[in-house]
């Protein structure tokens, strides 16, 4: 069997991609917003950055403003679409119903929490 020659950094495209990140960028409306990034540093490899772990804020956190009863077959993103204005933010109603995956939200006649930002309001 011939071996295939690896590809040389002298390639720009492999280049970029064995060039570590820089640190990762994270946009302001997702939920590592605010966690902060560390870096790994392997030995004889490039840094890697990572993202810092992000634990579920208490619900007291959190002004309820409404409820909504899910109904069969509804989805999260539908239903913070609705909302929210953002089926990206499904997050949010992860955090204020303290629920670790998004399906959980998903069950029918369960009662989900609408609530401001955490932090915002009386919460």
């Amino acid at each position: 069997m011939n071996a295939v020659p690896m590809p040389t950094p002298a390639d720009p495209a492999i280049a970029a991609m064995a060039t570590a990140p820089e640190a990762a960028v994270v946009a302001a409306t997702s939920r590592y917003a605010a966690v902060g990034v560390a870096t790994y540093d392997p030995p004889g490899g490039p840094p890697v950055p990572y993202l810092l772990r992000r634990f579920i804020p208490p619900p007291e956190r959190f002004a309820t403003v409404g409820e909504h009863r899910v109904a069969a077959g509804e989805r999260l993103d539908l239903i913070t679409a609705t909302y929210l204005g953002d089926p990206t933010q499904f997050w949010r109603l992860c955090d204020a119903n303290l629920a670790m995956r998004p399906a959980e939200l998903e069950t029918p006649e369960r009662v989900l929490r609408l609530t401001l930002p955490e932090g915002v309001g009386d919460g």
